[in-house]
Order: structure tokens, then sequence, then C-alpha cells
């Protein structure tokens, strides 16, 4: 009898997490199939020119979910959101198909995507109006830095998430506008180090604020007992290119192929739509992803002995930075792709970890990795145009 009680809300289960899955993948599917009917999936001109249109706020809004890889589409960030929910969905069953255990095994990934999503929300609910059609904004940023390092440095439960989507919201966007525009733009930095410098320096006010106020952390969430693996990765050739599909979903603390996956997918249909739609209608959808799995399948080489011996390595750090920083400042040459990947691969990853390994213990990691971010960027940048010249 106890089997007849079980297993009809197992079935249940599973059945519920592939029609969620099915319904955001025919969602994209028939918004794909509506847009071509009518010649094209609106370009990112089209988005800014139709401010202050609700359906372009919503674009936006979305977009901002998949713009720590550069690709800022809608389609791009419900595939990684779909994909991350098929890979949370495997990881509850202990399927092998799963991937890297999404968030690191820590069983918080809803509550984590939960408070990015509303830190997201709140972001542009209070500085969306800094956004215009000739004036790009960091309203992404919350969606990858504090609220969820808050939720697995502190555990889930809805003091947290709250709380992280909250400072998140009222202290790493400002800092990042105030950086990008009063720093970065008058200097004519890359806007990515005004981005990940304000992610940092918000976050280090955040973490001292949660040191001396814990209760607005202290929570009686109990985490969900996790099985370990079983046995230890290989770290051959396959788990290599694994590893740099991975890094494609790393920025947002989801690390998993299938979130990955879903976020490639959802950027590839993008440009196949309308190439002037994705990466703020750059165009060089293919080049950004030639160069970004460049250099993290290079990090994951050069660094495979750190991968073996630490269990994690930032070999995504380049990835979201110094690479697709060089192409759209530097264009798309074998050069500019080939010097960025390996420069970046060799520098960035090492520095972040050494950055990382010195802060005080109440600070996430993640600090020392977009401060590795922000300095890698400053220095391999010019030096490719330098390449170039």
């Amino acid at each position: 009898m106890g089997i007849l009680l079980t297993r009809p809300a197992t079935v249940r289960s599973r059945a519920d997490n592939i029609v969620i899955v099915l319904g955001i993948i025919s969602a994209l599917l028939i918004l794909g199939f509506s847009f071509s009917q009518q010649g094209s999936w609106p370009s990112y001109t089209d988005m800014l020119n139709s401010f202050p249109d609700p359906g372009a706020w919503l674009r936006w809004v979305l977009g901002d979910i998949s713009e720590f890889a550069f690709y800022k589409h809608e389609l791009a960030s419900l595939g990684l959101l779909a994909g991350a929910y098929l890979a949370w969905a495997a990881s509850r069953t202990g399927k092998t198909w799963q991937g890297f255990t999404i968030s690191y095994g820590s069983g918080l990934w809803p509550w984590l995507v939960t408070s990015s999503l509303l830190g997201l929300l709140l972001s542009n609910l209070l500085w969306g109006w800094t956004v215009t059609a000739d004036a790009w904004q960091p309203t992404f940023a919350a969606f990858v830095s504090l609220p969820a390092a808050m939720v697995l440095m502190f555990g889930g439960g809805w003091k947290v998430t709250l709380n992280g989507a909250l400072l998140g919201a009222l202290l790493v966007t400002p800092m990042c506008l105030l950086i990008v525009n009063f720093v970065c733009v008058p200097l004519g930095l890359p806007a990515v180090i005004g981005n990940v410098l304000g992610m940092a320096v918000g976050s280090v006010i955040a973490f001292v604020v949660c040191r001396h106020v814990p209760i607005l952390v202290r929570s009686d969430y109990i985490a969900p007992s996790r099985s370990m693996p079983i046995k230890p990765p290989s770290y051959g050739v396959a788990w290599s290119l694994r590893r740099v599909l991975a890094d494609f979903s790393e920025a947002p603390f989801f690390g998993n192929e299938l979130a990955s996956l879903g976020l490639l997918a959802g950027v590839w249909l993008a440009y196949a739509l309308n190439p002037a739609s994705a990466a703020y209608g750059s165009g060089w959808v293919p080049h950004l992803i030639g160069a970004q799995a460049l250099t993290s399948a290079l990090g994951v080489v050069i660094w495979r002995s750190q991968w073996i011996k630490r269990g994690w390595y930032p070999t995504y750090v380049p990835l979201v930075s110094v690479v697709p920083a060089a192409v759209l400042t530097h264009g798309t040459s074998a050069m500019v792709i080939g010097s960025s990947a390996v420069l970046g691969a060799l520098i960035a990853p090492p520095l972040a970890c050494a950055i990382a390994g010195r802060l005080p213990a109440y600070f996430h990691p993640y600090i020392g990795n977009v401060i590795s971010m922000a300095l890698s960027t400053l220095l391999i940048v010019p030096v490719v145009g330098w390449l170039i010249a």
C-alpha cells in the first residue's frame, strides 16, 4: 500500500517537470514561428526605439537574465531558465543525465533563482528610469551577484531570499550605475569593468552589513540532504567538454550543462530569426560563442591540475568578461579572438583564485572572481588593441 500511495505522487512530479519544460520550449518555438511569419524577430534597436512601450520593457527585463553572457535576448534567457529547471528536476531524483549538479549540489537552486529574479525585478523597478534609447544601463547586475551569493552563504528560506534581492537592488545596481556612467563612459573603458566592480563593491558593503546585523540572514531553514557522487570525476576528455559547456552558465551560479544548452539554444534561435536581435544587435553571436568556448577550453586544459586539486576553479571568468569585451571593442578578427582567449585563460582564473583566497571568511568568494574580471579586462583589452594595431 505504501508503494501505491507514493508512486502516483512521484509520477505526477515527473510529469509536472516534463510539462513545465515542454511548455517553455513550446513557447519559444511558437514565438519564433510567429515572428518568422511576420518577417523576423524585432531587433535590439527596435526594442530601444520602442521605449517606453510595455512590450519593449518586457524584452529588456527578460534580456537582462542573459546579459551576463553578452547575449541580451529574451529567448536566450528563457532557454537558460528552462535548462536550469530541467537540471534541478533531474538532480532531485539523482538522474545521471543531470550533468554537474546545479548550483554546486547545494540543493538551493529554487531559492537562489528566486532571489536573483526578485533582485532583477526590483532593480528594474527602481532604476529602469535610467534606461533610454541612447543609454544602456546595467540593470541586470543583481541577477548574477549578491542575491545568489547570499543564498549560497546563508541558506534558503524567505528571509535570506528577500533580503538578498533587496540588498542587490539597493546596493549592487546603483553602484554599477555610478561606476559605468561616471568612470567607464568618460574614460572610454568597457562597461563590463563598471558592472563587475559595482558587483564587488556592493557585495562587500552588503556582507559587512550582514556581519554586523546578523538578523538579516538568520534563518531556521534546514537544507535537504544531498547524496554524494557515486564516483569521482575522471577529468578526461568527456569531462573537459562538459566543463566547457557548464562554464557558460557559471556566472548566475548554475554551473550546469543543461542550463548552458538552454542558453545557447535560445541565443542561436534568436540569431537565426534575426542576427540583429541578440548581442546588442552586433550580428556577432557566432564569433562571441566561439571565442567564449575557446577561452573556457584553454582554461580547462591549462588549469586541469587546479580543477583536480580544488574540485572547482574559475575558468569561466574570461568567458563573461575579457573575451566578449575584446570582441565587442576590437572586432571579430582571428587575432582578437585568439589573443583575448589565450590571455584571458592564462591570467583571469588564477588571479580570481588568488584574490578569493585572501578575502575574509564572511565574504563570498565570488567577489574575487568579479574583481579579477575587472582587472583582467582592464589589462587585456588594451593589449589586444595594441596587437592588432
